[in-house]
C-alpha cells in the first residue's frame, strides 16, 4: 500500500491556508446579509413560522404572511444591488446575459401568479416562493467573492448538521417541534421527524441530495469531517422516513462507492489510514445495524415499506382523475372546482404525489410544460457554472421531487437546492482563488 499524496495535494493545502482577504464595511454588510439569508432560507420552515405566530402554510391570515421571509430578503438584496449599481439596467442586463435561465424561471413564477389570480385560484404565494425565489438566488450569488461563498458554505453545513441532530432528537424524544401545519392542524398520525425543514419528505429530499453531494466531493470538508457528516445525515435520513429518498441514496451512493473503490485499486494508491478505517467500518457496521434494529430505530422506516398509509393507492387514484376531465381542459386549464371535487372523491385532499401530475391538473399541460422546461434549463445552467460532480445530486433531486407534490406546492426547496449546488460545487478557479 502506498502513502503517497495525490497530485495537487500541496497546492490545495496551500490554497486553503491562505488568509481570506479583509472585507470593507459595505462588503462586510453584504456578506452578513447573505449569511442571514442562508440561515433563514435553510432553517426557517412553515412549522417554525407557525410557532412564531405566522400562518405561512395555511389559508387564513394576512397575505404578507404567506410569503417566506427568505423571499422578502432576496427581493431586498436585488433592490440593493440595483441601487448600488447606480443604473438598474446594468444588473438586469448582466442577469439576462449570464443567468438567462434563472431570469426565465423567475418570470415564469410571476406569470403563474398572474394566471392563478386571473382564474380565481388559491396559493398565489406558492409561485413566488417556489420559482421566483429560486430564480433570484443564483443571480444574487453570481458575483459573490470567494470569502463570502465559503462562509455561506460553512453556514449551510452547520444548518444541515443542526437539522440532522434535531431530527435524531425528535426521534428519541417522540416530540416534533416544528411539524408541517395546515392552518394549525398537524398530521398527528405522522411520527416522522420534522426537524428544521418541517415536512418529512422535504427533509428527506434535501438530506439525500446533500449526502450524495458530499459523496461526490462537494464542499471543502476534510475526509474525516466528510465521512462523519455523511454518517450523521444517513442516520437522520432514516428518521425522516422517506422511502424513495432512502432507496435512491443507498443505490446511487453505493454506485459512487464502488466506482471510487475501483478507481483507487486501479491506481494502486490506498492510504494506510483509509484502509484501516474501511476495515473498522466494515467490521462494526453489521453490529451497529443489529443494535439499532434491536432498539427499534428502523421501525418507523420499515413501517413505511410495510404499510404506506395509502401512498401507493393515491398514486393510482391521481391518474384516475384524468379520465373525468376532457383533454381540451387538460391542455389549457382544468376547472379548479372540478379538480377539488375529484380530489375529495378519491381521498387526495392532502396532496397529489407527483409534481408534474399536480401541475397538469391545476394549470394545464401547456403551463406545466413551460414550467418543466424552465426548471430543466435552470438546473442545467447551474450545473454549467459548477464543477464536476454536480449531476448526481441533480439526478437525485429530479427523481425525488416527483415522488410527492414537491414543486407543485408552495416550497423553498428548489432555492435551497440551488444554494447547495452553488456553494458546494463552485468552479475550480473560484475554489483556488482567495
Amino acid at each position: 500500500m502506498s502513502t503517497a499524496r495525490p497530485a495537487g495535494f500541496a497546492h490545495r493545502q496551500a490554497a486553503r491556508s491562505r488568509p481570506e482577504p479583509r472585507l470593507g464595511g459595505l462588503a462586510r454588510f453584504e456578506s452578513l446579509a447573505f449569511l442571514l439569508l442562508t440561515v433563514v432560507l435553510v432553517g426557517v420552515s412553515g412549522g417554525l413560522l407557525w410557532a412564531l405566530g405566522l400562518n405561512y402554510d395555511g389559508i387564513s391570515g394576512s397575505a404578507p404572511s404567506k410569503i417566506h421571509p427568505a423571499t422578502y430578503m432576496a427581493v431586498a438584496l436585488v433592490g440593493w444591488t440595483m441601487l448600488r449599481a447606480g443604473n438598474p439596467v446594468i444588473p438586469v442586463a448582466q442577469a439576462l446575459n449570464r443567468r438567462p435561465a434563472c431570469v426565465l424561471l423567475a418570470t415564469c413564477g410571476v406569470l403563474l401568479l398572474v394566471l392563478i389570480a386571473a382564474r380565481g385560484g388559491t396559493g398565489l404565494a406558492g409561485s413566488i416562493d417556489t420559482f421566483v425565489l429560486a430564480g433570484l438566488i443564483p443571480i444574487l450569488l453570481m458575483d459573490r467573492d470567494t470569502a463570502t461563498l465559503r462562509r455561506i458554505e460553512t453556514i449551510f453545513h452547520l444548518m444541515m448538521l443542526a437539522n440532522a441532530l434535531l431530527g435524531l432528537f425528535e426521534f428519541a424524544s417522540g416530540q416534533r417541534f416544528f411539524p408541517f401545519r395546515f392552518d394549525g392542524m398537524a398530521f398527528e398520525t405522522d411520527t416522522r421527524s420534522a426537524a428544521l425543514q418541517g415536512h418529512p419528505l422535504v427533509n428527506a429530499t434535501l438530506t439525500a441530495c446533500y449526502i450524495l453531494a458530499l459523496a461526490k466531493g462537494g464542499g471543502r470538508l476534510n475526509p474525516a469531517l466528510r465521512a462523519g457528516m455523511i454518517a450523521v445525515q444517513l442516520v437522520a435520513l432514516v428518521t425522516f422516513g422517506g422511502r424513495s429518498a432512502t432507496v435512491t441514496t443507498l443505490a446511487l451512493g453505493g454506485m459512487v462507492a464502488l466506482f471510487a473503490l475501483n478507481r483507487t485499486l486501479r491506481n494502486n494508491r490506498i492510504p494506510l489510514i483509509g484502509a484501516a478505517c474501511a476495515c473498522f467500518v466494515l467490521t462494526a457496521l453489521p453490529v451497529m445495524v443489529a443494535v439499532l434494529a434491536a432498539v427499534g430505530f428502523f421501525d418507523t422506516l420499515l413501517s413505511r415499506f410495510v404499510s404506506d398509509g395509502g401512498s401507493a393507492q393515491a398514486r393510482v387514484d391521481m391518474l384516475a382523475i384524468f379520465d373525468a376531465i376532457p383533454f381540451r381542459q387538460l391542455l389549457l386549464a382544468p376547472d379548479l372546482l372540478q379538480v377539488s371535487t375529484l380530489r375529495r372523491i378519491y381521498g387526495l385532499e392532502w396532496g397529489i404525489e407527483n409534481s408534474i401530475v399536480s401541475d397538469v391538473l391545476y394549470h394545464g399541460i401547456l403551463v406545466t410544460t413551460l414550467l418543466v422546461v424552465a426548471v430543466g434549463l435552470y438546473l442545467g445552467e447551474i450545473a454549467r457554472n459548477c464543477r464536476r460532480g454536480v449531476w448526481l445530486p441533480i439526478l437525485t433531486f429530479v427523481i425525488l421531487i416527483n415522488t410527492f407534490e414537491g414543486l407543485a406546492g408552495k416550497t423553498t426547496m428548489l432555492a435551497k437546492f440551488a444554494l447547495m449546488l452553488i456553494v458546494l460545487f463552485p468552479p475550480a478557479a473560484t475554489r483556488e482563488r482567495g
